[in-house]
């Protein structure tokens, strides 16, 4: 098997889901990292998951990764398989709850230096990581487009000193629009976006949920609003966001250009929305993303930066 040009570098959890209206969705497939190689797998790729997995995954999650990923990156350990509660309310807010002892090891193992990770290079990789482990995956991968998705619990603390120690090792920095305005104290996403850009991001990704997302480049004069893609029916929300962060990463290392990169994110994260869990891709796929793609273009615009 040709190794992987695509790593999403992540945790692997159940999700037992509770919407507003009181519907629940049980033993879910999820976890940033799985979405995230998701997110890649819509855009044509055969990403490999990087991230740890209790002994005791279900039988069917792991037929799931089998499906349409390269799971030689997956660490096996004794530890209960992480899980939790993904408690929505009506505003969008999402309140995760987990419910086994053992946490910490899932958020943040494999570390980079493991050498048990069988991957010399990659082209591009997603990493769902504190700030203190961007560094020791850009020593890993020099190569390769670093895209960083900071740790939710961590950009909920509004450490913004932490947050920059990390950000310069990062070719893409992809907070959330929510999470990047309690860490950099701003409520305008332009002004958040200028103000990353001038404390180091190379490229920003903020991600606003059905307001699409806002994309730049340092050094350029104009951002892009990429535009959420509409769906028949939102059917589950969880891993949206790191979907599109999967899909951005290839779209940049394919087309070089922000703006495309966004629309990448845009079609890669509607696949998510519509349905429950890390899904099955559709057998039609390359004819879906063909017509997501081209409808998310189509709604680009640019914003002023100056």
């Amino acid at each position: 098997m040709p190794a992987p040009d695509f790593l999403a570098v992540g945790s692997v959890i159940i999700d037992d889901i509770v919407y507003p209206d009181g519907r629940t969705s049980m033993g879910v497939l999820g976890g940033g990292g799985t979405h995230a190689a998701y997110g890649m797998a819509a855009a044509g790729e055969k990403p490999a998951l990087v991230g740890l997995v209790g002994e005791d995954l279900p039988a069917n999650a792991r037929a799931r990764l089998n499906a349409d990923f390269d799971t030689s990156g997956l660490v096996w350990t004794a530890h209960n398989q992480v899980r939790g509660w993904q408690i929505f309310e009506w505003d969008g807010r999402r309140n995760e709850i987990f419910r086994v002892d053992v946490i910490e090891p899932f958020m943040h193992q494999p570390h980079a230096d493991s050498p048990n990770l069988p991957f010399a290079s990659a082209a591009g990789i997603t990493l769902l990581r504190q700030p203190e482990y961007v560094a020791g995956w850009r020593r890993r991968f020099p190569a390769a487009t670093l895209l960083w998705e900071p740790t939710r619990a961590f950009m909920l603390d509004g450490d913004y000193p932490r947050f920059l120690s990390g950000l310069r090792y990062a070719d893409i920095v992809s907070p959330n629009l929510h999470e990047a305005q309690i860490m950099t104290g701003l409520d305008d996403e332009v002004a958040i976006v200028r103000r990353l850009l001038a404390d180091g991001a190379a490229m920003v990704a903020l991600r606003m949920g059905e307001l699409g997302s806002l994309v730049a480049r340092r050094g350029d004069t104009c951002a892009w609003h990429i535009p959420a893609l509409p769906v028949t029916e939102v059917i589950d929300q969880t891993g949206a966001g790191n979907s599109y962060c999967g899909g951005f990463v290839v779209g940049w290392r394919r087309e070089n250009d922000i703006a495309a990169a966004g629309c990448f994110g845009a079609a890669a994260a509607s696949f998510t929305l519509e349905h429950i869990g890390c899904a099955f891709l559709p057998a039609d796929l390359n004819m879906q993303w063909s017509q997501r793609l081209e409808q998310t273009r189509a709604g680009a615009t640019e914003i002023d930066l100056s």
